[in-house]
């Protein structure tokens, strides 16, 4: 099967959806983007994007921060990402990745009077980390952008460059993710990742105004952990040495789903193994996404029409 993406306002072969080395975001970083996952349920033969209209609605604020216009409005995103999908047939599993980009073919350093682009592409997705063993961290000397550098509430592609020196530098350290402090000294984020830490029964994650990506998974788990576990979330700047005494660490996102850290600094997290409320938040997170709890069945949207699910 063709693979397609839609570029320039259609839906093309992959092959010819492609840029000139001119584009100005390819030379500057002149881009936003999104991660959107689609999970595959099986009994129900039936593929469910998990809160893409929050999605699209986080990359039309992004394109705003980079003087940027996307092409459709959020329902009209929705659509077109459908149908891409569609055209797929995927029965699995499925990462999406809109990219808004400043296509201009100019050289010269600024966000004002150029051209916008647009494009989606899809590919299969299984896991990013691994939820059951754990990851293994590691502390940074790569600090996270500050908002007044980099707006660090937008998922900018250029910004991610710091992400990627904060990944190798913790994979060439025998870890498996990093852990990015402020400028101040507090936690702040994975290279992808939010990161909750689990105290005294409670949930603590860092908040906006420490630099992180307000990320929908990281919304979804301060959701469920209240409404399905009755466990709270407080929202604090959380410092380094919280992370060696926790009684459990996690980090989240739309790649990372929900996955546990058993060790920071070469340090055990509590006993080193998956804790108690972690694995209740991933049991809970994966009825939620798969559309197993219909409490949440208004955070799914349905890729395919009851007739073509009775035809497969």
């Amino acid at each position: 099967m063709t693979q397609h993406a839609y570029f320039g306002g259609q839906f093309v072969p992959l092959a010819e959806a492609k840029i000139s080395i001119m584009t100005h975001a390819f030379n500057y970083g002149t881009g936003c983007f999104e991660g959107i996952r689609a999970y595959w349920n099986q009994q129900r033969e039936q593929l469910y994007f998990f809160r893409l209209k929050e999605h699209y609605e986080r990359l039309r604020n992004s394109a705003r921060i980079m003087q940027m216009k996307l092409p459709l409005d959020v329902a009209g995103l929705c659509d077109v990402t459908a149908e891409l999908v569609r055209r797929h047939g995927y029965r699995q599993d499925v990462y999406i990745r809109p990219i808004a980009y400043k296509s201009s073919e100019v050289v010269g350093v600024r966000l004002h009077g150029l051209e916008d682009g647009f494009a989606i592409f899809t590919t299969p997705f299984g896991k990013y980390l691994d939820p059951e063993k754990g990851a293994r961290c590691g502390v940074s000397a790569w600090r996270r952008v500050d908002d007044n550098a980099i707006p660090a509430r937008a998922k900018i592609t250029g910004i991610y460059i710091n992400s990627a020196f904060a990944k190798s530098e913790a994979i060439a350290n025998g870890y498996d993710e990093a852990i990015m402090l402020t400028h101040e000294g507090h936690v702040s984020e994975g290279s992808g990742e939010n990161i909750f830490i689990v105290m005294g029964g409670a949930l603590i994650t860092p908040p906006p105004s420490d630099n992180i990506l307000i990320g929908i998974t990281r919304d979804t788990v301060i959701r469920i952990a209240c409404e399905e576990l009755g466990i709270a979330t407080v929202e604090r700047s959380i410092d380094r040495s919280e992370l060696f005494v926790a009684d459990e660490c996690f980090m989240c996102g739309t790649a990372a789903e929900i996955t546990p850290v058993i060790e920071v600094d070469r340090r055990l997290v509590g006993s080193g193994r998956i804790g108690p409320i972690t694995a209740r938040l991933q049991r809970a997170f994966f009825d939620v996404v798969r559309g197993d709890n219909p409490r949440y069945e208004h955070w799914l949207s349905p890729v395919y029409a009851a007739s073509e699910v009775a035809k497969a």
